[in-house]
């Protein structure tokens, strides 16, 4: 009996103890495989997303330029439409009439039966200006409309940028919070360290807690200005979501600015707003020539061929063939008001040409001020983040030696945080002000 109860117990001993090693051995894959996927699960869930591909992007996905091609169609579909008048209209017709008519000539009532296939062509030979005049408008219409494409794009694509480019801001301004909460924690659990030694009073623990806080808050602000700086990224591209897209750092070689006059002559020169503007007024022009045509008559010519009968098919031959001169003497002054609107039209268009150029001039200066006025910053604020970089760490080094005090490190880490936000701000204000400069000369 004895016997038997050791030889159970180390049945049961045997069992738990390979019961345990099975455990340990599962629970050591679990945690490699664990390893493994955090590990391998960010070098593939994050794309790389550059500034070329991101405009590519909104190239082809963007609502706005889709709608302004869609445009242009219409303003194709229209250019051929006014072709059309060039050609002749071309027609047949079938009739079959039955019925009992009264014909005075005989005065009398006579059951009557017709049935006829005609061809008919009609051509308008000269209409003095008419014609010319709607072909020409349109077709310069259709020029604008390829215009207004061209600078919805310019206009995308310089969303897209200036989006790039705060969104790269924002995740600096991030990274650099980020270093400052570390840096006051550290300031703070040596704070404490001090006061639980004796070295330092409470009022240092308080402020150092309080400063690192605060310092929490503008981490908190920081990352909610990144989101949605991802958010107005993605939206500048045409698509709901950037997803895993990270935005990459483009490299960007420094060169000196032009003078201001030469980027206004070439502003002048390549805005194709102004472009479009001359493509309006050649088109209000050719609408001022047809609405003057309208003084003048219209010589058409008129051809028919077919068969007439009282039975179907039919089987005599009829034609006709005519010249028609159609003089207008009175139209209750509708020409006249028309030939008004046109020139007021193309009154118009050159009037928006001229404040278009002021426009441009003033688009001009201020990029190239604000490009100017970034550079000088990126300089100045380049040297002040080193300069506030070596106060701070001297800071921390005499506030950890118990020489330094708290207000001391304190207002050096915000200097020092202060110094490089103005550099982060300057240098992608420089990147954006040079790309409003490029839309501004109108590349």
């Amino acid at each position: 009996m004895f016997s038997f109860g050791i030889k159970t117990n180390l049945s049961i001993a045997r069992y738990y103890f390979l019961l345990v090693c099975t455990m340990k051995l599962s629970f050591l894959f679990s945690l490699t495989i664990l390893v493994l996927l955090v590990c391998v699960q960010p070098l593939s869930a994050a794309s790389l997303l550059t500034i070329d591909e991101a405009v590519e992007m909104a190239l082809k996905n963007h609502p706005h330029i889709a709608e302004a091609a869609a445009q242009l169609r219409g303003s194709e579909a229209r250019n051929r439409l006014a072709e059309a008048n060039y050609y002749p209209s071309i027609a047949i017709t079938g009739d079959w009439n039955k019925g009992r008519t009264y014909i005075s000539a005989l005065e009398n009532i006579k059951t009557t039966e017709v049935s006829s296939a005609t061809l008919s062509v009609r051509q308008t030979l000269y209409d003095f200006g008419r014609t010319s005049g709607t072909v020409e408008g349109a077709h310069r219409n259709r020029d604008a409309t390829e215009k207004a494409l061209i600078i919805t794009r310019q206009d995308v694509s310089l969303r897209v940028t200036s989006a790039f480019y705060l969104l790269l801001a924002a995740e600096k301004q991030v990274a650099a919070v980020a270093e400052t909460v570390k840096s006051r924690s550290l300031i703070f659990q040596q704070a404490r360290e001090f006061f639980n030694q004796g070295i330092r009073s409470k009022v240092d623990v308080a402020r150092a807690e309080a400063n690192l806080y605060s310092a929490k808050t503008s981490l908190i602000r920081a990352e909610n200005s990144r989101e949605l700086a991802r958010v107005e990224l993605a939206n500048a591209v045409g698509i709901p979501s950037l997803g895993e897209l990270q935005p990459v750092e483009p490299a960007i070689v420094s060169a000196p600015l032009p003078e201001r006059s030469v980027v206004q002559l070439a502003a002048l020169a390549h805005r194709t707003e102004l472009q479009q503007l001359t493509d309006l007024k050649a088109a209000a022009e050719a609408n001022l020539k047809t609405a003057k045509g309208s003084y003048l008559p219209i010589l058409s010519a008129a051809a028919t061929a077919g068969y007439a009968d009282r039975v179907i098919p039919p089987a005599g031959n009829v034609w006709s063939v005519g010249l028609n001169l159609t003089v207008p003497l009175f139209s209750g002054f509708s020409s006249v008001e028309q030939v008004k609107e046109a020139m007021a039209a193309r009154n118009t268009i050159e009037a928006r040409q001229s404040a278009l150029r002021l426009q441009i001039g003033a688009e001009v200066e201020a990029a190239w001020l604000a490009a100017h006025e970034a550079a000088a910053r990126m300089t100045s604020t380049g040297k002040e983040v080193v300069a506030a970089t070596e106060s701070k760490t001297l800071a921390e080094e005499r506030y950890n030696e118990s020489v330094g005090n708290i207000i001391e490190v304190t207002d050096a880490l915000s200097q020092a945080l202060e110094a490089q936000t103005a550099s982060i701000q300057a240098r992608y204000d420089y990147y954006t002000a040079l790309a409003r400069l490029n839309r501004a000369v109108g590349k």
